[in-house]
């Protein structure tokens, strides 16, 4: 298995520092605003990277932290007339809900930095008492001269950043790409104890802090967007490596972003779309399918155009699925061909292979979807209407694993469009069946009549009847 490391710049082979655990951490959101698609372009991506590390026999330890404390937030809290507590738990209670839908299960740990004040505020003092960190007026700087690495991750010079710097002018800095530990409070903001006087903590300390905590000195996967290279996670780095005397992350993995018109989605540019906009045009499913089918690394251009073909592609492994599950529920005919064994799957190991081969190159998800649809392939060709159900089981049970890999086709995506779901998670799916069968007893007493009506309510509805040898199958309309 193989990541890109954006430290040194190439393909890797991944080799966790304690066998059969990996240590990751994701950078999360900053909990003022709903989240919009490119924030949920990394959740998904790396809960997809994490699905993939346990399916391969890891035991992973995952975190993705909430900022829950900033300028934004104090700005929407002053705005509303509300305490920041308020827009916070607005906001992640919001973040959560999504994310459920989108499929993207809950880390093992998501730390706030309201919560994590003691360890950030010991890290700070690390610093201070080590002569990489400075205080001046109740804020608390680090001194990025003063760390020979700054610029590893991002690949920046800093004479360069310093010389070309667009920075605020701050007469507490010593030098203008030093960056802020701890800001001094300022009338009406929340803040907190510390040696320094009342404030609160900076962005990039607060991740160094919660990676330590929760993970150790040196994790196995630092993980988050490109827009965080620099200077967030270059901050990281410096801050950590200088507190702790030991490698932050051996490996850093970042997504692409996605784009609008060729330019980045941000909520400052105002051309974002939050998930709650787009899942009132495609289903929670369609928007985790369309970020999965791309490389990780590469920018996406979002479209309508790509939504609407990522819903088309989802469906055809649905059809493909629903069919199968559906033959292999049936009974084979009596005058039917011979059935196939299980042991005729065994050749179906070569779509697992090509899957994990996929994967194993750098998290190809593009790569491994592709597979997934040579399969699909493989079984609209192969697996006909009165096919052995103990052969259409063994090729259904092996596509549903691998998208489960990824996350599609999953009870956690939309309920609406799974055919699979249980009465008790989908009532109408109790009624549809009810129909069926009086419409097979129609047929059966030559009521035509009757069948043709019962048909039509169905299609009035939305779902749409297909008959075969092996009875009659349904699906909704538009899925």
């Amino acid at each position: 298995m193989k990541f890109y490391n954006t430290l040194t710049q190439q393909k890797e082979e991944f080799v966790p520092l304690s066998p059969g655990q990996v240590r990751m951490y994701a950078c999360g959101e900053t909990v003022y605003n709903y989240i919009h698609i490119g924030h949920a372009r990394s959740m998904v991506i790396f809960d997809a990277l994490r699905r993939y590390l346990e399916y391969r026999g890891y035991s992973v330890t995952y975190a993705r932290n909430f900022t829950d404390i900033d300028d934004k937030i104090i700005a929407r809290a002053n705005a509303e007339g509300v305490p920041f507590e308020e827009v916070t738990r607005r906001y992640i209670a919001a973040e959560l809900e999504d994310m459920e839908k989108l499929g993207v299960r809950p880390p093992t740990v998501a730390p706030r930095a309201t919560e994590e004040i003691e360890g950030i505020i010991g890290i700070i003092n690390t610093l201070l008492n080590k002569g990489f960190a400075y205080e001046n007026n109740g804020a608390v700087f680090f001194e990025t001269r003063k760390f020979s690495g700054y610029g590893k991750l991002s690949k920046k010079n800093i004479d360069d950043l310093e010389a070309g710097a667009r920075v605020e002018v701050d007469a507490d800095k010593k030098n203008p790409m030093d960056f802020v530990l701890w800001k001094p409070g300022r009338p009406g903001e929340p803040s907190w104890a510390s040696p320094w006087g009342h404030g609160r903590p900076g962005w990039h300390i607060e991740c160094s802090a919660m990676a330590k905590r929760y993970l150790g000195d040196t994790i196995d996967i630092h993980a988050g967007g490109t827009d965080l290279i620099f200077p967030h996670h270059e901050n990281e780095i410096a801050q950590s490596e200088c507190a702790n005397e030991a490698p932050l992350a051996r490996f850093w993995l970042h997504n692409g972003l996605i784009y609008v018109d060729g330019r980045k989605m941000s909520k400052s540019f105002g051309n974002f779309f939050t998930i709650r906009d787009l899942a009132k045009k495609f289903p929670h499913e369609v928007i985790r399918f369309f970020m999965i089918n791309s490389h990780y690394r590469s920018a996406i251009n979002f479209s309508e155009e790509l939504m609407t073909a990522s819903a088309s592609a989802l469906e055809r492994i649905r059809v493909c699925v629903n069919r199968l599950r559906f033959i292999a529920e049936k009974a084979s005919p009596p005058d039917g061909p011979a059935p196939r064994t299980v042991s005729d799957a065994a050749r179906l190991d070569v779509f697992k292979q090509a899957f994990e081969s996929a994967l194993d190159n750098d998290f190809n998800t593009a790569d491994a979807v592709a597979v997934i649809f040579d399969f699909v392939k493989f079984a609209n060709v192969n697996v006909a209407d009165n096919a052995s159900p103990v052969f259409a089981k063994a090729i259904l049970g092996k596509i549903l694993d691998l998208c489960d890999v990824l996350g599609i086709l999953t009870p956690s995506g939309s309920p609406a469009s799974e055919e699979s779901l249980t009465p008790a998670e989908d009532p109408q799916r109790a009624w549809v069946e009810e129909q069926i069968e009086k419409r097979q007893a129609a047929r059966a007493a030559r009521d035509f009549k009757l069948a043709d009506a019962i048909r039509a309510e169905l299609a009035e509805r939305g779902i749409l009847l297909e008959d075969t040898v092996g009875g009659a199958r349904w699906k909704r309309s538009g899925l």
